[in-house]
């Protein structure tokens, strides 16, 4: 065989390969990509049809407190509460409960979610306000409400747990329904709790004539469950 044929030979085998070699890596690459794509395509089904539901709460920097009844232990703390769903499937709050204690004393006293609405005696009164009731948001949504937590009952003490200046811790815990995780199988509800502490800057029982004392952030901040996901 001449010097002649054999580099041909060569040239044909070397040819071969590298198509041989195109085929495999365009080939590949396809699968790849149309790997990807799938992926793609399910991350953005889970993400917008199938996501469970998933409720952050949030408390702003100022919420509100009255006790306008004298020899009573009744008191009323009112928070403008938002809830947001990120979720793609629909979520409910059942019930919100609130745990307020004195750092000082060491004390708790539990308050219940009562009404919607803003306080004050007038509105007391003539009973204008909203009776709570179970809080359902669509997927991707939010909603903000005014929450009045009343004391839960005649045996909470003390009496009266917001009277001294000074800070005082919260903790709101939210219920929520059971729910589903876009499969049809059933997911076991977990409280979300917002842990905040706000400070009264004074005090003056008269305010509660017509209104109500204001009680804000040390750091003037909003306090949401997310700070400790």
């Amino acid at each position: 065989m001449t010097k002649l044929r054999i580099g041909e030979i060569q040239q044909d085998a070397t040819e071969i390969t590298t198509d041989n070699a195109r085929h495999f890596h365009g080939g590949l690459g396809a699968t790849v990509l149309s790997a990807l794509a799938v992926l793609f395509s399910a991350y953005s089904l889970w993400d917008t049809s199938l996501k469970s539901a998933d409720l952050r709460a949030y408390v702003p920097r100022v919420i509100y407190y009255a006790a306008p009844y004298q020899n009573t232990n009744f008191e009323m703390i009112s928070i403008p509460v938002t809830i947001a769903n990120d979720g793609a499937q629909s979520g409910t709050i059942l019930h919100m409960d609130l745990a307020v204690t004195d750092p000082r004393t060491k004390q708790t006293k539990h308050f219940y979610a009562a009404e919607f609405g803003v306080w004050s005696m007038e509105r007391a009164r003539t009973k204008s306000f909203t009776g709570f009731a179970p809080i359902a948001l669509e997927g991707r949504s939010s909603r903000t409400d005014s929450i009045l937590f009343y004391t839960r009952g005649e045996e909470e003490k003390p009496e009266q747990i917001i009277r001294e200046v000074g800070p005082y811790e919260f903790k709101l815990t939210l219920t929520p329904a059971e729910g589903s995780n876009g499969l049809g199988l059933k997911q076991e509800p977990k409280p979300i709790s917002v842990s905040f502490e706000r400070v009264l800057p004074f005090y003056d029982a008269r305010a509660f004539e017509s209104g109500t004392i204001f009680m804000h952030a040390k750091d003037w901040q909003t306090s949401s469950n997310t700070a400790s996901d």
